[in-house]
Order: C-alpha cells, then structure tokens, then sequence
C-alpha cells in the first residue's frame, strides 16, 4: 500500500520530477509526494510522514480523495490512498528522489505524466468525488482503466 499527495498552492500543484535514483519504476516522471506504508502506519499517518519526509513541509489540511488499484504484468498489485491537501507550513527541502516544483494546473498535461495518472488528476481538477480506479498497464501502457468498477473515465 502507498500513498500519494498533491499539495495546492495559488492554482498550482507541488509535484515531483523523478530524476535522482537510478533504480526507479517512475525514472523521468512526474508524480505528486508519497510512498510505502511502514509497518502499523495508517494512511494518514504515512502520508503525513512521506509529506514531511520528502518535502520539508507538514500538512495541515488534506481531504482522501480515492483509492487507485495499479495492476502491470510482473508486478504486484498496488494499491494507493489518493489525497489533496491546500493548508502547510515549513520550508520546502530538497528532496532525495528527484526535484520538487510548483506547477500550474494547467500545464500538468504536458508533463512526462504515466497516463493513468491524467485520468485521476483530471478528476481531481474537476472535483469529482471520492472513487475508486482501476488501473491496468504492460510496461508503460495503459491497457485498462476502470472506474468505481467498470467502464473507462472520459478522458
């Protein structure tokens, strides 16, 4: 299980650009801040330290806003806590797996983004509320998405 966070701030979302680990299934991506639960930790507790841990910043805000599911061939499947949160403190710090940058929601889209990730963070833009998404990928494509249990979203 993992989590994943996108922070708002003046229309814009902190997201990470992963480019500093050699080893990464997300290498060159861009994705909001997260990652594995640590044993006995609740969502909110390892989202709340994975936060903290990769930005510098605690949330003082956050709303779960879905559950994710990935499945991809050789991998196990995952299953991810989906939040947004619009109220912080601290400094934000650089990070250890790639470089931090504020960016405008409407430029999300052009960013080296894995597909399943628009679908979600387009309905995060549009206010959907709380789902749950099936995502199905071999390699980097997306084979299959499901929504609340069957059907693609409208892209």
């Amino acid at each position: 299980m993992t989590t994943l966070c996108y922070i708002e701030k003046d229309g814009k979302y902190l997201m990470l650009h992963r480019v500093k680990k050699q080893k990464d299934v997300n290498k060159d991506k861009w994705i909001g801040v997260g990652g594995h639960f640590e044993p006995g930790e609740s969502p909110e507790e390892c989202l709340l330290r994975e936060v903290r841990e990769e930005t510098g910043l605690t949330l003082e805000r956050f709303s779960f806003r879905g559950i994710v599911t990935f499945c991809a061939k050789g991998w196990p499947t995952e299953y991810m806590c989906l939040y947004t949160a619009d109220r912080f403190s601290g400094t934000l710090a650089e990070c250890a797996e790639g470089t931090l940058e504020w960016v405008e929601k409407e430029r999300l889209m052009s960013l080296n983004l894995w597909e399943g990730d628009k679908i979600f963070l387009r309905m995060l833009m549009e206010g959907a509320p709380f789902f749950s998404l099936k995502l199905c990928y071999d390699g980097d494509r997306l084979v299959r998405a499901a929504l609340d249990g069957s059907g693609l979203p409208k892209l």
